[in-house]
């Protein structure tokens, strides 16, 4: 257990139990001892019921025990709340039913037989009236199960029944039937792997009433959900407490304190920091090396009084060894160009780890044949040589981490930030090997990563909910049956693709809980017609997550404050990111892809994140990991470009600085307060008062005339962004370009944008269809992408203008074969071997026709041309003295490269004032000499491209780059 999943567990598990003094005595349920004669040839009764006036359990019902000392017979006690009766049928498990002749059977209360058909009262084998036993069980988790055994009889199935009659918040009770005996032994468990045995000893129980409570029990014991005198007696102190260092990794130990009520948990302090812990040991990670702390340690009862302090002093070692992984790439970013895909719908490699979910039939998926998990790591990996021969030497991928919804392919719904999703691995294809297999071709991997929010149900290891749920005649389809020890796992799907969600449901609240009216009905119905329930699905008005970890609001205003504060849909429960617990989880959680040899991240969801959280925290968090990892220098060549949407055709967000994408890439200009929360209201109206007019300005991505010019990152954030302007704009590619130029002051550096068109969220000026312009137009938009400033990007599929018009997204509510989101294998069945980069040497099958789509053949001598001449890959730009509509001269001159292009896009231009030389067009091959400072450049073609390169002795042109195309030529 995770030292921040204690502090959180600790801490819900202690607060609740304070109320314990103000709720008043349960009440006894109405109750039915069922005894039935089965036929010797049942191995197994279950008897199926319903309470009058309720619903019938789900089939085939429950286990009846056998009775001790009365061979055939099989007993067992149901709770009828408030009913006077129940219907009842029996049957082996196995198919063959006792239902009274199809009369079923009616059954009241108290004792009853079932023998052959005849009803009766008298307890079998002459025993008289059945023993009980009621025990009462203080216990912190969500769910409790009862697991015992009459003395001389049967155990229970595991997990056991679950002890839910009434009873008051930190303790839960049952009563059960003990038949002739007067002794039983029992254990306790949530269901979910955690067991309560008396140590292995069980716990001896009598008749009457008992209380187990911390180990201790008391028999003929008074109700203890009765009003009692108010606790005043402290915990003994711990004692015995020690504390082990290993590397960075503290653990501490102590023997368990008493109380005259009960211990409730141990507070833990080291220096200021308060941790806490509900067992008698706590393990503290990612400690400095070679540093004394001092640890003291209380403990806490349900009164919250505080035993005396027991402290220790430890010294930690020397850091861990690092991590077996692997190393990126490294190089500059803007030596690239990047390739999109969702992994789940680009190539499948491995048909085992398909998933459909619960939605495959309702979206229309299976009748298409279509999963919504398709495309796999192996897929991938199989693909990476048709993605070198396009000429991409970046691949940006989807989320990896494990997800949780009724629709996460995507990868946006993360549960367990510290695991890979299994369903995008193989057998010899997992995350490390794809990483490694792309690094092995030169290929780099950008891994999609989230901070603002995790799944619906919160994230494992940090925070997981716990939704009211019942298994009754409307809901049982839905939710699991609890398993002891059964944990979330999507590969297991039941046959209507639900995975199992028993870990997340109880009938009663949770210790803890905070959400009003637990389980009582709304009135609504859900889409089924079924009736709905309050905290029934998770929601940031409804209390159900604990504010120090998850903000508790929806957005009301895109350009307000609560944008970067507030949840963005129900899918998505929003982290409180200002708050350390969080931030430590999201930032360990990273540093383990980091380690595995990633070579950066697109930050999905940035711009709902104050910029000064990202500024004091996860940025240098991230980059002083790489710097230990690589050393300085190279730390800088990995790559963060973060999502900060904006879907508007102007220059700043609708006035709002704090929303606008360019204002993520500066450092701070002013001093907060330490506390994240007060300091992201303050920098929120710091920067919007001092408004677009007074926001820093750069011309990194500016020459000098026609000089390059060392850029100054002095005040760079540590994260690039998405080109929004240029996205919305990209109508048409004249009209993105004008856009993108005039925002670029305003960004540290604009060299340095990820530019794209389309992807998969919204086409240009917010469309929600994939760009549908034509050929034409899609041909020039990729001559633009490829020779102005900032990093080409393009959405899978885009070179053969793969669904074009097509509606990027509409959720299960239509098949993702009619999306932008469709599977994409079909198009690359078959072998493909790449050369080089935008080189493919053979290519048999459907994929060979692919790659012979005209687009694809233009985008692989596009990024020939790039990857040939430095100056269109990091060099600044300027128009001064450039003529024409798309047209631009850029220069890179560093590390001994000085490389000067002119640049021309569709159409003519001329440039005047420029180096006299010798200057050789990259597509044509043609050469001129300039001796007055003057080239014009005659063009009158969409999507054509003249790229004139002027020879210097550092850098000689290239000369004529790859063969002519449809559209360079």
């Amino acid at each position: 257990m995770s030292r921040i999943f204690r502090r959180v567990l600790a801490a819900l598990c202690a607060v609740p139990l304070l109320l314990l003094t103000d709720l008043p005595a349960a009440r006894a349920a109405t109750t039915v001892t069922v005894y039935y004669q089965a036929p010797t040839t049942w191995s197994t009764v279950n008897i199926h019921y319903a309470p009058a006036g309720g619903a019938w359990t789900a089939a085939p019902g429950v286990a009846m025990s056998a009775y001790p000392g009365c061979p055939g017979w099989h007993v067992k006690q149901l709770d009828l709340g408030s009913a006077t009766g129940i219907q009842a049928v029996f049957n082996n498990g196995s198919g063959t039913w006792d239902n009274n002749s199809g009369n079923n059977y009616r059954l009241g209360t108290g004792t009853v037989t079932v023998a052959a058909g005849a009803l009766g009262s008298a307890v079998p084998c002459g025993a008289g009236a059945a023993n009980t036993a009621t025990v009462y069980y203080r216990t912190a988790w969500t769910t409790t199960h009862l697991h015992y055994a009459p003395t001389g009889g049967a155990w229970t199935t595991v997990p056991g029944v679950v002890m839910n009659e009434p009873a008051c918040t930190g303790w839960v009770r049952r009563t059960v039937s003990l038949g002739t005996a007067t002794t039983w032994a029992a254990t306790f468990t949530n269901g979910s792997g955690a067991w309560d045995n008396n140590s292995g000893r069980d716990y001896a129980l009598g008749t009457g009433t008992s209380t187990v409570s911390g180990g201790v029990i008391t028999a003929n014991a008074a109700d203890p959900c009765a009003t009692a005198p108010a606790d005043t007696t402290p915990p003994s102190t711990p004692a015995g407490l020690t504390a082990t260092a290993a590397h960075t990794t503290v653990t501490l130990g102590w023997n368990a304190s008493t109380d005259d009520v009960g211990v409730a948990g141990y507070r833990i302090t080291r220096g200021g920091t308060v941790l806490s812990s509900s067992t008698t040991s706590y393990t503290d990670r990612g400690l400095a090396a070679n540093t004394r702390y001092t640890y003291t340690v209380q403990a806490l009862d349900a009164a919250g009084n505080l035993s005396g302090s027991a402290s220790a002093t430890v010294t930690t070692g020397s850091a861990p060894p690092a991590p077996a992984g692997g190393q990126m790439l490294g190089g500059d970013p803007r030596k690239d160009s990047i390739y999109f895909i969702l992994t789940a719908r680009f190539n499948d490699g491995d048909a085992g780890n398909n998933r459909g979910g619960s939605q495959h039939v309702k979206s229309g998926n299976a009748a298409n044949d279509d999963p919504m998990f398709r495309g796999d790591f192996k897929g991938l990996v199989d693909k990476l040589d048709y993605i070198k021969g396009l000429g991409f030497s970046a691949i940006w991928i989807t989320p990896v981490v494990l997800n949780r919804s009724d629709y996460d392919f995507h990868g946006y719904h993360g549960y367990d930030f510290y695991e890979v999703d299994p369903r995008l691995e193989s057998d010899g294809a997992s995350y490390q090997n794809l990483i490694d297999a792309a690094h092995a071709k030169g290929l780099k991997i950008y891994q999609d990563v989230v901070f603002n929010h995790t799944s619906r149900w919160g994230a494992n290891g940090l925070y997981t909910t716990t939704t009211y749920g019942v298994r009754d005649s409307e809901w049982s389809w839905y939710y699991s049956e609890k398993v002891a020890g059964r944990t979330y796992d999507p590969l297991v799907e039941n046959s209507a693709g639900r995975t199992y969600n028993g870990d997340l449901w109880s009938s009663t609240a949770p210790a803890g809980n905070t959400c009003p009216g637990f389980g009582t009905p709304t009135g609504g119905k859900s889409p089924e017609g079924y009736k709905l329930y309050n905290c029934q699905w998770p929601s940031p008005t409804a209390k159900m997550f604990p504010a120090n970890l998850f903000h508790q609001c929806w957005i009301g205003n895109w350009e307000g404050e609560d944008a970067r504060s507030c949840w963005l849909h129900e899918d998505l429960a929003d982290l409180n990111t200002e708050n350390a617990v969080v931030q430590d989880h999201l930032i360990g959680a990273y540093k383990k892809y980091i380690d595995m040899g990633v070579d950066g991240f697109r930050i999905d969801t940035a711009v709902h994140i104050p910029r000064v959280t990202w500024n004091r925290r996860f940025l240098p968090a991230l980059q002083d990991h790489l710097t230990a990892k690589y050393g300085a220098a190279k730390a800088k060549d990995f790559y963060i470009f973060g999502e900060v949407a904006a879907f508007v055709n102007d220059k700043w967000n609708r006035g709002s600085v704090n929303h606008s994408a360019q204002f993520y890439t500066w450092k701070e200009r002013s001093t907060y307060s330490p506390d994240d929360v007060t300091a992201a209201l303050e920098q929120f109206d710091h920067e919007n008062n001092l408004g677009t007019d007074n926001q820093p300005t750069s011309t990194n991505a500016f020459l000098n005339g026609n000089t390059y010019h060392a850029p100054d990152h002095s005040k760079f954030s540590g994260m690039n962004i998405i080109d929004m302007r240029m996205h919305m704009n990209f109508g048409d590619a004249s009209n993105a370009y004008h856009n993108g130029k005039d925002s670029d002051d305003s960004v540290n550096d604009a060299t340095y944008n990820v530019v794209y068109v389309d992807s998969h969220d919204y086409g240009p000026n917010k469309s929600s269809v994939r760009y549908a312009e034509g050929t034409d137009a899609w041909a020039e938009n990729m001559t633009l992408m490829w020779t102005f400033r900032g990093i080409p990007t393009l959405y899978y599929g885009s070179e053969i203008e793969f669904k074009a018009g097509q509606r990027i997204d509409c959720g299960p509510t239509c098949p993702l074969e009619t999306t932008g989101r469709a599977y994409y294998g079909g198009h690359l069945a078959g072998s493909v071997t790449a050369a080089d980069y935008g080189v493919v040497s053979s290519a048999t099958g459907q994929v060979a026709t692919t790659l012979s789509k005209p687009l694809v053949k233009h985008l692989q001598r596009l990024n020939q041309i790039r990857r040939a001449v430095p100056a269109l890959q990091m060099g600044q730009y300027s128009t001064e003295g450039v003529s024409g509509n798309m047209a631009y001269k850029r220069r890179y001159t560093a590390n001994g490269v000085d490389s000067f292009a002119l640049i021309a896009v569709s159409s003519g231009a001329t440039f005047t004032g420029i180096p006299n030389g010798s200057y050789v067009d990259a597509v044509t091959g043609d050469t001129r000499t300039v001796t007055n400072g003057s080239l014009t450049v005659d063009l009158n073609a969409k999507g054509n491209l003249r790229v004139y390169v002027l020879s210097t002795s550092a850098t000689p042109a290239p000369g004529k780059i790859g063969a002519t195309t449809s559209y360079l030529k």
